[in-house]
Parts: C-alpha cells; structure tokens; sequence
C-alpha cells in the first residue's frame, strides 16, 4: 500500500503545483533548466555513442548479430539517455534548483497549514550552504554511487539485474530529497532523517518510480517537493 501512496502523491503534487501559479511558475522553471541540461548532456553522449559501444562490444561482420548489435545499440542509447537525465538533475541541484525546491516546500507547507513554519535564515548564502550540504549525502553521492554500479553492470553477466536494482535505488534517493526538505529545513539530525527513509522505503519506492519514464520524469522531478511535502506534513499530523 506504502507504494500505492508513494504514486498517489508524487501525482497529488503535480496536480496541486498546475492550480497553484507560484508552483507551477517555479516548477516549469526547475523543469526548464533540467531540459535543458538534459539535451546538452545527451548530445555530447550520444555523440560519443559509437566509440562507447565499440568498447564494450565490435560490431559482428554478418549474421543475426548484427540485428542483436542493433538491439543493443538501442537500449544503450536510451540509457545513457536516462543517465544525462539524472546528471542534470543532480547539476541543476548544485546549481540553484535546491533552492527552488525548498521554495516550493515552504509554498506547500503555507499551502497545507494557513501558514507557514517559522523561518528567518539569520544569512540567506549560509541558508543555500546548508542546503548544498544537506543535498550532498542524500541525493549526490548515493545517486553517483547508484551509477556507477549501474555502469559497471553493463560488462557483467548480471548486468540487467544490477541496472534494474541501481535505478530503483536511485530513484529512492531522489524521493528522499524531497521528503527530507522539511526536516532538513528543521535541523533535525541525520540520522533521524535517514531513519525515516528507511521506515518508509516502500513509500519512497513509489514515490520514485515514476522518475523512471523517460521524460515524462523530468516532470515529475521537477514538481516533487510539493507531493513530498504534502506526504510528511500529512505524516506528521497522524
């Protein structure tokens, strides 16, 4: 059920941000520079598409292989595709966009409770430090971590399972990069933080996969503070 409601509210948040026009101003901005980014990033990897696919396997002379080769070439170019996607994302982030969505958060939080958490930053540059800080061990190093692995994969007999496991796993810490802007806001410790992605990874589970469609995902990553946010304030009153 957990991954039912992790669905239900990454959608919630999209349909909530496109009726409310500070969130949907700030999202189609987010949503923006990461299309950007995405584009920039694919062409220069998918240009360089041939020489990685040589490296990890020639193309055969003749036979059914080559229609084999082909297939593979496919699948090769959507996933270095996807892997631009999260680069971007994860750029944008050290960027500006963390701001963007902590914005958002505060938006929702107003939004849901009438108004909203007291919050005076005592210097709005050590604010956007903190936030780099906070991004850096829930979101940047696991989803790189997550990529590597997934790229290691694709020379191992394993390697559909390895992708498939690492891009769940990435998608987990995507979500908690939401879920964990108001706590992060908060000052709660880590490891409280961390305990509550692990008591509701299922939520996360599903809150993430929707990161996994080509696309279509960089919408919803570019409005999923405010369904993560509508998620723990909803948490929080039970």
């Amino acid at each position: 059920m957990n991954l039912y409601y992790g669905i239900k509210y990454n959608i919630k948040g999209v349909a909530l941000a496109l009726k409310t026009p500070k969130l949907l101003m700030l999202g189609v901005l987010r949503f923006f520079v990461v299309f950007l980014l995405t584009v920039l990033l694919s062409g220069l990897v998918l240009y360089w598409h041939n020489e990685i696919l040589m490296m990890l396997w020639k193309m055969p002379e003749s036979g059914w292989l080559i229609y084999l080769w082909k297939a593979v070439s496919w699948i090769l170019s959507v996933f270095l595709a996807a892997i631009s996607m999260v680069m971007a994302y994860l750029i944008s982030q050290l960027l500006f966009c963390v701001f963007i969505m902590d914005y958002m958060s505060r938006i929702t939080e107003k939004i849901v409770m009438g108004k909203e958490a007291h919050f005076e930053p005592e210097s709005w540059f050590g604010f956007f430090v903190h936030l780099i800080k906070q991004e850096i061990p829930r979101a940047i190093i696991p989803v790189l971590i997550t990529l590597i692995i997934m790229v290691t994969g694709l020379l191992t007999p394993l390697g559909p399972v390895i992708i498939f496991m690492s891009s769940i796993a990435a998608t987990v810490f995507l979500a908690w990069d939401n879920t964990d802007l108001i706590p992060a806001r908060r000052m709660v410790p880590f490891k409280t933080r961390f305990g509550f992605l692990k008591k509701n990874l299922l939520f996360h589970v599903g809150f993430g996969l929707l990161f996994l469609i080509p696309w279509l995902n960089i919408v919803f990553l570019s409005f999923a503070p405010v369904g993560a946010t509508l998620y723990y304030l909803d948490k929080e009153g039970q």
